[in-house]
């Protein structure tokens, strides 16, 4: 079972090689992939000098592709394709079954991952990407139990990868528009939900706010951690209650349900975060890697220590974590 960490910048990723990922991912600087955030990211050369360290380091490199084109970008997403292709690394992870379409054209020898943008749910889903543009890998969103996860993985015949770690996401992913209500950018095509000219930050009165072009978003009281702004993690009024009415910021965490995935043949453990920092990186992916070697070595006996526990819940939004969709006791 693979451990795959995110990385946003060269530091990142030496930080998740150095500390014991098994793979990488990264993305190129622009809207072709889901975290394009300014500063973020690589542009070709540094891509191929992070490829590198992560070969020399024992881990796998992948590039994620995973937004959707609109007809007069298609050139673009075809460019950074065909860039990627130069690279040497040993996936793309792609949503857009166009470009699925012409990576099976032009490059057929190029592994393919199904991104979690592609929001493939079901069996008949994934098998549709399979059969069709020869993909060896899944990327499950995080709407599933851990029942379904387990349903899903015996009626496929190929890699199943989750989340372990990280951000949830209350939407369906790849299919979200919320935030194109207040911004006019969709994630799924421009490759942020909370694009940066975007955001402003108030000192006022009641405390410090956030807004997204001009919509109040959150207001924290004084010594209260402010998160970056999401509309879906906002706090609104909703029946003359303020709250957070769609999502509690909370960090997704397997710890509990490690030996469970393993058991059920998930092939790969998902470090959410590119927007994340290199100390970040580092200390999910020494935890996680200690968690993995010890639920393979025995699964039956696997156990969360509580300094791991208590390491995540240090770094996770809102100091807590959550099972999220895994945990449906009634199923």
């Amino acid at each position: 079972m693979e451990l795959v960490c995110p990385a946003g910048s060269l530091p990142a990723l030496k930080a998740a090689v150095d500390n014991g990922a098994d793979a990488v991912y990264i993305g190129f600087r622009d809207g072709t992939n889901a975290r394009n955030f300014p500063g973020l990211n690589f542009d070709f050369n540094e891509a191929r000098t992070a490829v590198s360290y992560a070969h020399k380091g024992r881990a796998r490199a992948f590039l994620a592709i995973n937004t959707y084109p609109r007809p007069r970008q298609w050139g673009k997403w075809c460019d950074a394709v065909n860039r990627a292709a130069q690279l040497d690394v040993d996936a793309l992870i792609l949503s857009d079954p166009g470009l699925m379409d012409y990576c099976r054209e032009k490059y057929p020898d190029l592994r393919l991952h199904l991104s979690v943008q592609g929001s493939a749910t079901n069996h008949e889903a994934i098998n549709y990407y399979v059969r069709h543009f020869g993909v060896q890998r899944v990327v499950l969103p995080r709407v599933l139990s851990l029942t379904q996860v387990r349903n899903v993985l015996k009626r496929v015949n190929v890699e199943i990868e989750v989340f372990g770690f990280g951000s949830l996401c209350v939407m369906v992913e790849g299919r979200c528009t919320l935030s194109s209500y207040v911004t006019g950018d969709s994630p799924n095509s421009s490759g942020v939900c909370s694009p940066a000219r975007a955001v402003k930050w108030e000192e006022t009165s009641s405390g410090r706010s956030s807004r997204l072009n001009g919509v109040l978003i959150d207001v924290y009281a004084p010594g209260e951690p402010a998160g970056y702004p999401t509309l879906c993690k906002g706090r609104f009024e909703v029946g003359g209650h303020v709250y957070y009415a769609m999502e509690e910021p909370t960090s997704l965490n397997v710890l509990d349900i490690l030996p469970d995935l393993y058991q059920a043949g998930v092939a790969a453990i998902k470090v959410e975060g590119r927007q994340r920092s290199p100390a970040y990186v580092a200390q999910i992916t020494r935890v996680l890697r200690e968690a993995i070697d010890a639920c393979i070595s025995s699964p039956e006996k696997f156990s969360p220590r509580a300094s791991w526990v208590e390491q995540l819940d240090k770094i996770a939004e809102g100091r807590c974590h959550t099972l999220g969709a895994y945990s449906r006791p009634w199923q």
